[in-house]
């Protein structure tokens, strides 16, 4: 992994209480199809109730079929399906006789009302038993869950503690009759993809991605310990990112990386007024992550400092902009799901207002922002123009998805293309 961190300042001033920002860049190393990759076990947890029928189960179904087609004989596939209960179609084991798994795949037929949390529990059970260091359930469903366990805060922390035995929850949400918050709690607990598809062609693409993103992962299992020093007062991590408090600090899961990704995190930390001049630490930062396919367990720490001066000194710094412009860019992903819970709760003008302050900041920053980083700043001030649009004259059911499921990928999965940096940052391999 390629690690290279950036402070929007690196010196604060004497007894000064302040507020430093640091961008993490984080590489994944790439591979080439012709290594050795670990065997992959995917469970797919697809919905049959009633208001599948027709062209959303049957685009489904044609593309399991495709990605049954991309497995290895030592990867493992399993299928359960639900409507008013679960059944296994496809026990989790070895692609061995593909021509059985499609057929098997095609005989699936609609039936009746949505217990998704049975297929939910009934998939999990199948991925534990397979077992495997890069295992993934994908849950796919068009509706609201109307049976079982309903409660997203219940069904995220089965996730989450899915996620912990090595087990990624990634949903798909077909159409604009889902529940994209009751999906979005599990994905993002069950550190996965949250997907969605409105029209079924959509969905081929969808899934097709989401399996290639499997096959191609070069690390696993990675985390960001962030361990702030007894001068700091607090951290905040601005990505959406599952994080838990642990004695000394604050676990970050950071999941799988696919071959060659790229990602940006985002901190911030509370420094209280410092007494003594000079280089005081105010963090140390543990990466761990598993890498493929050798599953070798690799540990990197990075000291985070700065340079206490006097504050007339301090009073001339000049922020580094790269680092406020990500700072901007993630509280603008950070804004949009406040938006699609504003919409949840029928309230169309606090979404609207909600997007329109973020727009402001992204266009506020826009000017100062580096080359490398004003496409995708611009790019995110037209999606947000686009949003605020759907969400005052068009569909806010659409306007609700797309907000979660572009904020998700933006955020914490599947990372942005790397950019050449203006600024210089600390590296380690």
């Amino acid at each position: 992994m390629k690690i290279e961190t950036f402070l929007d300042v690196d010196v604060v001033a004497l007894e000064t209480d302040d507020e430093v920002s640091l961008m993490l860049e984080l590489t994944a190393p790439t591979t080439t199809p012709d290594q050795d990759r670990t065997p992959a076990t995917l469970v797919v947890v697809l919905d049959r109730s009633g208001s599948m029928a027709g062209q959303r189960l049957w685009v489904a179904q044609r593309a399991l079929c495709t990605l049954v087609d991309r497995l290895d004989p030592t990867d493992r596939f399993g299928l359960v399906t639900f409507d008013d209960e679960a059944c296994v179609v496809v026990p989790a084991e070895p692609v061995l006789d593909k021509d059985a798994l499609k057929a098997a795949i095609l005989e699936v037929e609609p039936g009746g009302t949505t217990d998704l949390s049975a297929g939910y529990l009934r998939g999990l059970q199948e991925a534990r038993r397979a077992g495997g260091h890069a295992s993934r359930l994908l849950l796919i469903s068009d509706g609201h869950a109307n049976m079982g366990v309903t409660d997203p805060d219940l069904l995220a922390g089965v996730a989450a503690k899915a996620a912990a035995d090595g087990v990624v929850t990634a949903t798909l949400g077909l159409g604009l009759g889902y529940d994209e918050h009751l999906l979005g709690a599990m994905a993002r607990s069950g550190n996965g993809g949250e997907l969605f598809a409105e029209e079924p062609d959509e969905a081929a693409a969808v899934i097709a991605a989401e399996v290639e993103g499997l096959l191609t992962q070069a690390v696993t299992a990675a985390s960001l310990l962030i361990q702030p020093s007894f001068d700091v007062a607090g951290v905040r991590v601005i990505n959406d990112l599952p994080s838990n408090a642990v004695p000394g600090g604050i676990l970050v899961e950071l999941g799988a990386f696919l071959s060659g990704e790229a990602r940006r995190v985002v901190l911030t930390f509370a420094v209280p007024g410092i007494a003594a001049l000079g280089v005081a630490e105010i963090a140390t930062l543990e990466l761990r992550y598993v890498a493929l396919p050798e599953l070798v367990e690799e540990t990197v720490t990075l000291p985070v400092t700065v340079n206490v001066v006097p504050g007339s000194q301090a009073a001339g710094r000049v922020p580094d902009p790269a680092v406020r412009t990500e700072l901007v860019y993630q509280r603008a992903q950070t804004a949009k799901r406040a938006a699609s819970h504003h919409l949840h709760d029928g309230d169309v003008t606090a979404a609207a207002d909600t997007l329109r302050e973020a727009l402001a900041d992204l266009t506020d920053s826009y000017e100062a922002a580096p080359p490398a980083f004003a496409a995708e700043l611009h790019e995110e001030m037209m999606m947000l123009t686009g949003l605020i649009e759907e969400t005052t004259d068009g569909s806010t059911s659409r306007a609700s998805k797309t907000m979660m499921s572009d904020a998700a990928h933006k955020s914490r999965r599947h990372g942005r293309t790397a950019t050449e940096n203006s600024t210089d940052g600390k590296t380690s391999e």
